[in-house]
């Protein structure tokens, strides 16, 4: 069990300037007559006993925000149970150190509000085409900020406890699923908003997404810690995005994921976005909060002998959804522990171009530590053609300690659509090896249409550092490959690759 105590107690180790006391000066700067800007939750009738529904109570406080011109809605220290929390503009959401925001779960009468009804539905799947059933939701708004230093819990979320190999196995026979009645599935979900900071507070398991943010612009997401189930942050058609300083924790999902689905009706891109000084990790949910830093179990249990499953995932990627591109996008500063790597992908007719990644450094990785895949999927309205993955410069990236041989670094278009103009500069992987030719015998599929991800490949790959096919342009630049054990794979694979430049300095 999750102590929530000890976790409000000390699970930030921030700057003072980041603590609840930004609110505090600012309030005490105002004149007088202006502090009614403020409105407490409990004046509106909140218990803050972990067990009353306040969501009406809080509901009414952002409304009477409203008709005063904005304003922000303030949580004292307490346990607020609720259901949907409907934003409006110019309000602040605030939560105290101490205070927690309890997604509760839906009784036989009461529960979240419906998933609103979505004609594009059939290009992505069911979680990105709704974001009412939220426990935080807005649509159409500007000038919103959710912060302080206290905690959204969703334990009431669908997927908030899970058992994780079930799920996977529906998923990929059923697909994504929709949900019971009354159900929420999202801690936080925003759809064409403008000007929204999310910062300093604590998401712990919070359904499918800890943040959906579809068709938001100027969106800043600073020094959140996000310890959860499924995804941390999802960054759908968004554009002027900056995440900085955040801890995000996802075993069974991606931590931070780019994506450009036809969720709104039109094709919008992703871009002008920076990532950096962030932490990825996929240990067991709740070991980030609670320090043990335990490895993901299949029972859920830590108290039963644990294995790596191989979905554990917590990494950075773009382009699962990727009906729009993905343009000018920078992420630098990160660290990747116990997790999968980073992930370039476009598969449903987007471009995937001018991309800077640096300063990158990783152990125990799960899958890939570099995965760029072109793909035909197409999960977009009939007429949309392939994508493209081009202008994409990696540097100073290295990954080390207990990485397993079964992939190494996987760039792949398809027949007729290569992946262009990479470069990959100051590169160390260092893995585990023991592997032989004989492990990786058997013919590498395209896989046009599968979803992307370096298991679609099967493996063990048949190199042991690089495997190309289909690519045109790709520069290597002091590019460094070590094993603990022999392995006598071939260290780089070539098909189908025109222009290769390789300038390596080491390679074993």
């Amino acid at each position: 069990m999750i102590d929530l105590k000890n976790i409000m107690g000390h699970a930030r180790r921030r700057d003072s300037r980041l603590s609840g006391a930004w609110l505090l000066g600012f309030l005490l700067l105002l004149p007088v007559g202006s502090r009614a800007a403020v409105h407490n939750v409990r004046d509106y009738g909140a218990k803050g006993d972990g067990k009353a529904i306040d969501s009406p109570a809080i509901n009414a406080a952002i409304g009477a925000a409203v008709k005063a011109g904005g304003g922000t809605v303030y949580f004292p220290a307490g346990t607020y149970a609720s259901y949907s929390i409907r934003l409006e503009s110019h309000i602040t959401l605030y939560l105290e150190k101490g205070a927690v925001l309890l997604a509760a779960k839906p009784s036989a009468t009461e529960g979240y509000d419906a998933p609103e009804p979505c004609p594009y539905d059939d290009y992505q799947d069911f979680g990105h085409s709704h974001w009412k059933n939220s426990l935080i939701w807005g649509i159409g708004l500007e000038d919103i900020t959710i912060g302080g230093d206290g905690m959204i819990d969703g334990e009431g979320l669908l997927d908030g406890n899970f058992n994780v190999p079930e799920v996977f196995r529906l998923r990929n026979k059923l697909g994504d699923l929709a949900l019971p009645a009354g159900q929420g599935n999202k801690a936080i979900s925003l759809k064409n908003c403008r000007g929204v900071t999310i910062r300093d507070l604590t998401l712990y398991r919070c359904g499918h997404f800890a943040l959906l943010a579809t068709g938001v612009d100027n969106l800043n997401i600073h020094d959140l810690v996000i310890d959860s189930n499924r995804d941390g942050l999802d960054i759908d058609a968004c554009r002027n995005v900056r995440v900085t300083g955040c801890l995000v924790n996802t075993p069974w999902d991606d931590g931070i994921v780019l994506k450009a689905s036809y969720a709104l009706g039109y094709y919008r891109d992703t871009e002008n976005v920076v990532i950096s000084d962030c932490a990825l990790s996929g240990y067991e949910t709740g070991a980030l909060l609670d320090g043990t830093r335990a490895l993901p179990v299949l029972s859920g249990s830590r108290n039963k002998p644990g294995r790596l499953d191989r979905r554990a995932a917590g990494r950075i990627k773009f382009g699962t959804e990727s009906s729009g591109g993905f343009k000018n996008v920078a992420i630098t500063n990160c660290t990747f522990d116990l997790s999968g790597g980073v992930l370039l992908e476009s598969m449903d007719g987007g471009d995937l171009e001018d991309v800077v990644i640096g300063n990158l450094t990783m152990r125990r990785v799960v899958g890939a530590p570099l995965f760029i895949r072109l793909g035909a999927r197409m999960r977009s309205p009939e007429g949309r053609e392939t994508g493209h993955i081009r202008r994409v410069r990696i540097h100073d990236v290295n990954a080390v300690y207990d990485t397993p041989p079964l992939f190494g670094i996987i760039i792949a278009g398809i027949p007729g659509h290569p992946v262009e103009d990479i470069s990959i500069r100051c590169l160390h992987v260092h893995a585990t090896g023991g592997l032989t030719p004989e492990a990786a015998l058997k013919e590498v599929p395209e896989g046009e249409k599968k979803y992307p991800d370096p298991w679609m490949f099967g493996g063990p790959m048949p190199a042991k550092g690089m495997y190309l096919r289909h690519v045109d342009g790709l520069v290597l630049d002091d590019v460094r490959f070590t094993f603990d054990a022999p392995d006598s794979r071939p260290l780089i694979l070539q098909e189908d690759v025109k222009n290769l430049t390789l300038n390596p300095t080491h390679l074993e």
